[in-house]
């Protein structure tokens, strides 16, 4: 069950705000306050009153203790600027920008959590699916070209796919065919 806490028209920039909140992103809820209490950034401070509305709502609304929660997301976006001016040389004015951010905090509970696929093991899956495939094809040449035939399964017939040598497939999938230029 996710609970949310918001903190809006912080006076601290975005940018300064996302450093903070990316050290306590997919953390345990008392590993992050431990964090931002020792952290000497000026955003910390706001991040745990956010952190400690958000135990209070967890508490209160839906009766689920401290221990078993954890940050599953943090959205730092920017808020309105505060435009002010400022003198320059020639009578001239240059515009200086008091950035503001929003914060939103979700906690959810330690048991909802589900295995998260990293881009590494993806990459090996599909590596063992494409061994597959090429192991299931026999490869033999001929005068017209390279054929690739299908190995034989119970109950399924040979396919014959034609390949023309001169034609190849790049990294995105588009065809280029080779021509020698005629000099």
């Amino acid at each position: 069950m996710p609970i949310t806490a918001k903190l809006r028209y912080l006076r601290i920039a975005p940018r300064k705000v996302r450093m903070v909140a990316d050290l306590i992103k997919g953390k345990t809820a008392r590993q992050a306050q431990t964090i931002l209490t020792f952290i000497s950034k000026r955003a910390a401070e706001p991040f745990i009153k956010l952190l400690k509305s958000a135990l209070a709502n967890a508490k209160n609304n839906f009766q689920i203790e401290e221990a078993g929660l954890y940050i599953s997301k943090i959205l730092t976006d920017e808020g309105p600027k505060h435009k002010r001016w400022r003198a320059r040389a020639r009578g001239r004015a240059a515009e200086i920008q008091k950035k503001t951010s929003h914060i939103s905090l979700v906690l959810d509970t330690i048991q909802g959590e589900k295995p998260r696929k990293t881009r590494k093991a993806i990459k090996i899956k599909k590596a063992k699916e494409a061994e597959k495939k090429q192991s299931s094809f026999k490869v033999s040449k001929s005068p017209e070209g390279i054929l690739k035939t299908e190995e034989k399964k119970p109950g399924l017939r040979a396919k014959r796919i034609f390949f023309d040598p001169r034609i190849k497939k790049t990294k995105r999938g588009t065809k280029k065919v080779f021509r020698r230029k005629a000099f």
